[in-house]
């Protein structure tokens, strides 16, 4: 997802950063705050959300806002003002945590300075989401750091663990995680949105169990969200202006739910979601390889507004690796899987999550995902160092064994990679014509506009008369590795996109 005013979004697909520039500042496990607009009501207690990590917290967040909206709480953008500070947190990665811990000792200052506000409760502090369950006993009782501890599947609960905290001065805890969905009739606050581009939960939970990931015990079993209310959401959505939504899971290649005596699967619910609007654009975020069927595959070819466009994380190159991160496949099939895409669907364009440095990877291992690399040629990757994360299958059963300096000299060879690989990608966009969704201004000039094309990729062009939310034809003049730059040729809908592409 794209970076708008006020709100960092890190896993987003889209994201120039994420391209594996040497030399840029941000990395994926470096967090960044999303701050919550502001909605203040007069006698309501104001609540400051700040959302750390992937696309599903930032959609967490969207519902934890609506939950305390409907029950007399006022949010605002003003840490200062605020009388709750809620951090939505993530867990993926030990920086992580430690980057939400550090925040936390600094509201937790303040509030041991100010004290209690004149005639109301004192500044209450909370942590949301993937952290609470796994560190909810040093956060309350060690290191007394917060006020309320809430897991992804109690938001619900929120309003009355607040009242509860202040009645009795205590610490109020609901971690309880559920086998069912749990917020499908809540609709989510957009906050801080470009009115463009918005996210849509579908399923939650994971039950892959891949060695390296904490997920599974951080947000619970899989379970997937009725049918008809994801439709109802994007339709609600589309009535609103919006043009493009990512449906958002853990692993939506696996959602499944049984409606009306019949099982929806995922192909079948992004089929039924292209014709909720023909100017409804559609994306999904993330997919497991293991998982990603032919008819989803052919779905993007057959259906215009389901974009050509795939995040498919491999994790690594070897098989042997792959084997000891649980990931279900080996090389071979991956590359297989690969080949059937683009057979599929022409001219799809491919992203990838990359691991360096995990257990027991030898040099020859790592060389393995540099020729896979060159190999697929994604358009761009994200990029970690392994990091062991308690309770997960690989602490468990291997040693964390590749020395801190060969994991950066390693990630740093696959970033200088895929930064190459990147920039000959967008090289050979030049000359062509994409049609792009305009999301805002250029930061780098109001007399620019940025739009992502139908493969995710950034363009940039002279504003001249065109406006956000605005399809408009682009012919690719010029291209850095992370972003195209492009001639404005004139609005087009997606409808006349698709005649245009079958004639």
């Amino acid at each position: 997802m794209q970076v708008i005013p006020d709100i960092e979004i890190l896993d987003d697909p889209g994201r120039a950063p994420a391209r594996g520039r040497a030399g840029a500042s941000w990395k994926p496990e470096e967090l960044d705050r999303a701050r919550t607009t502001s909605m203040e009501a007069e006698g309501h207690r104001r609540v400051y959300i700040e959302t750390y990590g992937c696309q599903m917290n930032v959609s967490d967040s969207e519902i934890v806002a609506s939950v305390l909206r409907e029950n007399g709480f006022g949010l605002t953008r003003n840490e200062e003002e605020a009388d709750v500070v809620l951090l939505n947190t993530c867990a993926i990665r030990e920086n992580a945590e430690q980057k939400v811990r550090r925040r936390l000792r600094d509201f937790r200052r303040r509030k041991r300075a100010s004290g209690s506000a004149a005639g109301g409760p004192a500044l209450r502090l909370g942590v949301l989401g993937c952290m609470a369950e796994r560190l909810r006993a040093r956060l309350l009782e060690e290191e007394q750091l917060v006020d309320l501890v809430v897991g992804p599947d109690a938001y619900r609960d929120l309003p009355r663990l607040l009242h509860e905290t202040d009645d009795t001065g205590q610490a109020a805890v609901n971690v309880h995680l559920s086998r069912e969905e749990t917020y499908a009739d809540i609709a989510p606050i957009r906050y801080d949105t470009n009115g463009v581009s918005a996210f849509v939960s579908i399923m939650r939970g994971c039950d892959n169990m891949c060695s390296f990931c904490v997920v599974p015990f951080t947000r619970g079993r899989e379970r997937s969200r009725p049918a008809s209310s994801i439709l109802s959401e994007c339709a609600r959505l589309a009535e609103a202006g919006y043009k493009e939504v990512t449906v958002l899971g853990q692993n939506v290649n696996s959602y499944r739910f049984e409606e009306e005596g019949a099982c929806v699967d995922f192909a079948e619910l992004l089929r039924r979601i292209s014709f909720v609007s023909p100017e409804l654009r559609i994306r999904y975020s993330t997919s497991h390889p293991k998982d990603c069927s032919d008819d989803l595959l052919r779905l993007h070819r057959e259906r215009r507004n389901v974009c050509n466009y795939i995040h498919l994380p491999v994790q690594h190159g070897n098989s042997e690796v792959l084997e000891r991160m649980r990931r279900t496949y080996s090389r071979e099939e991956y590359l297989a899987l690969v080949e059937r895409a683009r057979a599929l669907a022409p001219g799809i364009s491919l992203s990838t999550d990359i691991i360096a440095g995990f257990c027991g990877e030898t040099e020859a291992q790592h060389r393995d995902t540099l020729s896979l690399m060159e190999a697929v040629r994604y358009d761009y990757a994200y990029t970690f160092m392994y990091s062991e994360r308690p309770d997960t299958y690989a602490a468990r059963k291997y040693k964390d064994d590749v020395p801190e300096d060969v994991k950066k000299r390693r990630l740093g060879e696959i970033i200088a990679l895929q930064q190459r690989i990147s920039l000959e990608r967008n090289q050979e966009e030049v000359g062509r014509e994409h049609v792009a969704l305009v999301e805002g201004e250029s930061k780098r000039s109001d007399r620019q506009l940025c739009g992502r094309t139908d493969t995710n990729k950034m363009v940039v062009f002279d504003r001249e008369a065109y406006a956000t939310g605005d399809y408009v034809r682009v012919r690719i003049t010029g291209c850095t590795s992370a972003t195209l730059l492009g001639d404005p040729l004139g609005r087009e809908t997606l409808l006349e996109c698709a005649a245009s592409a079958a004639a």
